[in-house]
């Protein structure tokens, strides 16, 4: 037992202390984005709209993120990483706080859309940050360590958030919200000013290449596409099918998602580690883990045993935990020809289109196909995420520029 815990900490040496600090004030804010996944819930329940309504009402979620993270990305390779991440942080957590006072169609709309665009400015500068901070050995495993921390913090967040909500209400989840981001800002000033941190890989290109004229990164922007509005699916549908065939309650639900993130947090570190020293390429590594999650979502149909839940979460994030970081580590190497900030906007901007589509046609299938049906539809599109890594993978052997 006693080796097995030295390796499993071993997978964490010489990541630098900059990386560790942004870890952990993206498990503070993440801890606090404790609204995301009851989002669906609370405008059905709390504020009686309807599904075609969530629908229309998640695309302005999504909407928003498309619009922050264009912004974010420009004003990084403008003002720097370090300035957009202190104006995002704080200013969302006004905002998440003033969220709790709408409850008009319209005025949810406008508000959603705008605490996305303020919130989502901070995700391209944070992995531009990242990949400054890190040297190039370990930018994989780096992304695994900010994914850790936040799915540590979204693994708490749900359990924490269905136990809010059954004892003072929905209220209460935006306070928190606001707060965990206005005292992630606080943590960000102390350590990761300028003044006091110092980049390990921070290089400007004398003639970028536009992530506009890059046509494998396109490819791989539309396979990242589809898996996102496969991926979001667990964060808007998925409560939705939870509570409304299998009657679990909001607490049972945040648990169940909250399994999510403590898999990934025991497992995903390791998993990354000995996949980086294998001879499986990011692409192949991407296409096998968007195999899994559209498999999640199949076997759903099999039977209306509730153990299948569990079956198909673990399907999931097997799958997550392999695609997401080697799409990242795959992003930020493609952004080696280029302005960081333009790169990493398109690499976050993939899963920002994914929130516009994904959340509101899934909504649209559920309210006139059902779920099961919807079931077949995002394994379709998980198919086609497949083939077109396939052909990125094929591409790039063929072509090396």
């Amino acid at each position: 037992m006693r080796t097995l815990f030295r390796n499993y900490f071993n997978t964490f040496k010489g990541l630098s202390r900059e990386v560790w600090w942004l870890a952990l004030i993206t498990l503070i804010n993440r801890a606090g984005t404790m609204v995301i996944p009851f989002l669906s819930l609370y405008l059905t329940d709390n504020l009686q709209f309807s599904f075609s309504d969530v629908g229309w009402i998640m695309s302005a979620f999504g909407l928003g993120s498309v619009v922050g993270t264009w912004i974010g990305g420009k004003l990084t390779d403008i003002i720097g990483y370090y300035k957009v991440m202190v104006r995002s942080l704080l200013s969302t957590g006004v905002l998440f706080i003033t969220l709790q006072f709408l409850d008009t169609f319209a005025s949810l709309c406008i508000g959603i859309f705008l605490v996305m665009a303020v919130a989502d400015t901070f995700r391209p500068a944070m992995f531009v940050a990242m990949s400054a901070y890190s040297k190039a050995e370990n930018k994989t495993r780096s992304v695994t360590l900010i994914r850790l921390a936040i799915n540590l913090g979204f693994s708490a967040g749900p359990a924490v958030g269905g136990l809010i909500i059954t004892t003072i209400g929905y209220d209460g989840l935006f306070w928190i919200d606001g707060i965990t981001c206005i005292l992630a800002t606080i943590l960000l000033v102390k350590v990761l000013n300028p003044k006091v941190s110092k980049p390990l890989d921070e290089f400007k290109v004398d003639n970028p290449k536009s992530v506009y004229k890059d046509k494998p990164f396109w490819i791989f922007f539309i396979a990242m596409v589809l898996f996102g509005i496969i991926f979001l699916q667990y964060f808007s549908t998925m409560p939705l099918y939870y509570k409304e065939v299998h009657r679990l309650t909001e607490f049972e639900i945040g648990l169940l998602l909250g399994l999510n993130g403590l898999v990934i947090f025991i497992l995903e570190m390791p998993l990354i580690k000995w996949l980086e020293n294998s001879s499986y390429s990011k692409t192949g590594l991407m296409l096998f883990g968007a195999v899994l999650v559209g498999i999640s979502f199949v076997i759903l149909t099999f039977t209306s045993w509730i153990g299948i839940l569990i079956v198909g979460m673990l399907f999931m994030t097997i799958g997550e935990m392999i695609t997401f970081p080697f799409s990242n580590a795959f992003a930020i190497e493609r952004a080696k020809r280029g302005n960081q900030g333009e790169y990493m906007a398109m690499y976050v901007m993939a899963f920002s289109v994914a929130h516009i589509f994904g959340h509101n046609a899934g909504m649209q299938l559920i309210n006139y196909l059902g779920f099961n049906n919807t079931w077949f539809i995002v394994t379709f599109l998980a198919v086609l995420c497949v083939v077109l890594l396939i052909f990125l993978q094929r591409y790039l052997k063929r072509n090396t520029t």
